[in-house]
């Protein structure tokens, strides 16, 4: 008959510590597909940006060796990402395909002047950035005009910096439920081992003696769930790939890499806080209140 007891006691123990490490491991989970969210948001704001470009429009007669060279001056900034060249019978042909006219032969001349295309690296497509380099780029005496779009960059730049703090405030928010969440797990399953605490202090075991295994195996628990939750972000992030490859990439390694690492050191801090401050609530108790 004891042993009988002993065995579903073992059984109850290990359903409590499967029970702990799939909830842990799911709330992380959760963690790390917003955390993937964060990280192609990014992607994503950089991406706009940069297709944003802005034109350099250069005078009829400005010489082939200067427009050269002012391109090349643009290239070696390391705020511009790219430059093209467009010359006056290319602007001309994408005008054309355009319109779906040759427009030309009506106007007898082509006006349009040669160009350059600068497309600008995501940090520096603020409207204060931007004005900056015109003002520098008009400095060049064959540069006739710079143009660009400035509402539309007003427009992309208010939207991200909303759409950065809106994720900021939701990853806040969603980290206290994680944090919550896996602190009543592991209450729960520090309560079901009360009695284990109680015996080995009056056995005369001191209390961190007691804490000791309490935290070696929440470490454990924790470094297991974090890397269940990372196998399953692994098979999302295939999923992800393969069905919407041209909408979702994630090609940073270096952000995955401390994705995952941070998974793994959120779910062992948090583990042993929690039960740091369970096992400290059961250390205290009285004697009364541990059938309650």
């Amino acid at each position: 008959m004891k042993k009988n007891e002993t065995g579903l006691s073992k059984t109850k123990l290990r359903s409590s510590y499967i029970t702990l490490v799939v909830s842990v491991s799911l709330v992380l989970f959760l963690l790390g597909i917003l955390g993937l969210v964060l990280i192609n948001a990014k992607g994503l704001s950089d991406y706009f940006r940069e297709s944003l470009s802005f034109w350099v429009m250069l005078d009829d007669n400005a010489k082939e060796a200067d427009i050269r060279l002012l391109q090349k001056d643009l290239d070696a900034k390391s705020y511009v990402k790219s430059t093209e060249y467009v010359s006056k019978d290319e602007a001309a042909a994408k005008m054309k395909e355009e319109l779906g006219e040759d427009f030309i032969s009506f106007l007898g001349d082509n006006p349009l002047p040669p160009s350059i295309d600068v497309y600008l690296v995501s940090e520096y497509t603020s409207p204060d950035s931007v004005a900056k380099i015109e003002k520098y780029i008009l400095e060049y005496p064959f540069v006739k005009e710079v143009y660009y779009q400035e509402s539309l960059l007003y427009l992309i730049n208010e939207n991200v910096n909303k759409i950065s703090l809106f994720l900021l405030v939701i990853s806040l928010f969603l980290f206290l439920i994680a944090l919550t969440i896996i602190n009543n797990t592991i209450r729960l399953s520090i309560y079901s081992r009360r009695f284990l605490i109680r015996t080995m202090q009056l056995v005369g075991a001191t209390r961190a003696f007691i804490r000791r295994p309490f935290i070696l195996q929440s470490v454990f628990h924790g470094f297991l769930a974090a890397l269940i939750s990372m196998l399953l972000l692994m098979g999302l992030l295939y999923l992800i790939e393969k069905e919407f490859f041209l909408m979702f990439t994630f090609e940073s390694t270096y952000l995955l890499m401390l994705l995952g690492i941070a998974i793994i050191v959120t779910g062992i801090l948090i583990n042993i806080v929690s039960t740091y401050f369970s096992v400290n609530r059961y250390l205290s108790i009285s004697e009364d209140k541990l059938y309650y």
